[in-house]
């Protein structure tokens, strides 16, 4: 049933009403879509559940995480696309640019390495502007050899022992003398250290110790 709005009070009381439901609607709605933008983007929000060097798009470390040989950096100079470059780290730990030439990469964080090449680029660039990342992590790996199931190379991204590396090569094959593992770990100086692991004492709780957290460039060698 029609009502005739003759009142210009009650037409005004009337639009009013109108207007306020549609602004509720229209709230409402944006409400809903924001929720759902926050809710696709919630786990890149806590970066405190990923380990700590690594940003949860799995496309770049941070600040803290240390540069090694193999890695893959990328080199980003703004306005100045010559002097961007992405590649691996040397096996000398040094890394080429156009302009500055050699720079030692191996060993610095993503803040240090582009501290260095803002340094060297001031003589060159007016204000440069650089970003580093490190796009590919080549460098934290430990190996697995001997009588294991998959024996191999293994990514090192987040703490991992003895027993963690055995599991992750499968377990054991037939005849692995479990007593006899040890780990090869490389020392300042070229030479190597040989740490032993009785597996059956470890996982009866008699020598916890010897279940040490891998290394970079470690070698599980199961006899």
């Amino acid at each position: 049933m029609r009502q005739r709005l003759d009142n210009p009070k009650r037409a005004l009381a009337f639009l009013g009403v109108i207007s306020f439901a549609a602004t509720g609607a229209a709230q409402a709605i944006a409400a809903q879509e924001t929720g759902s933008a926050v809710q696709e983007t919630h786990p890149a929000a806590h970066a405190a559940d990923y380990p700590a060097n690594v940003r949860p798009d799995n496309a770049a470390f941070g600040d803290r995480y240390v540069i090694g040989i193999n890695d893959v950096v990328a080199i980003s100079v703004w306005k100045d696309a010559e002097l961007s470059r992405t590649m691996p780290v040397r096996p000398d730990g040094k890394i080429s640019l156009p302009v500055i030439g050699e720079v030692q990469a191996a060993g610095l964080t993503t803040a240090q390495l582009q501290a260095e090449i803002v340094t060297k680029l001031n003589s060159y660039v007016l204000d440069p502007q650089v970003n580093v990342i490190v796009e590919e992590v080549r460098s934290r790996t430990f190996n697995v050899m001997g009588k294991v199931i998959k024996p191999g190379s293994f990514d090192l991204t987040k703490p991992t022992t003895v027993l963690d590396a055995i599991a992750m090569a499968g377990g054991f094959q037939e005849y692995a003398k479990v007593t006899h593992i040890y780990v090869l770990r490389s020392r300042p100086g070229g030479s190597q250290e040989m740490l032993h692991f009785n597996y059956k004492a470890v996982i009866k709780g008699k020598r916890p110790q010897e279940n040490i957290p891998v290394q970079p460039g470690d070698t599980v060698v199961i006899p």
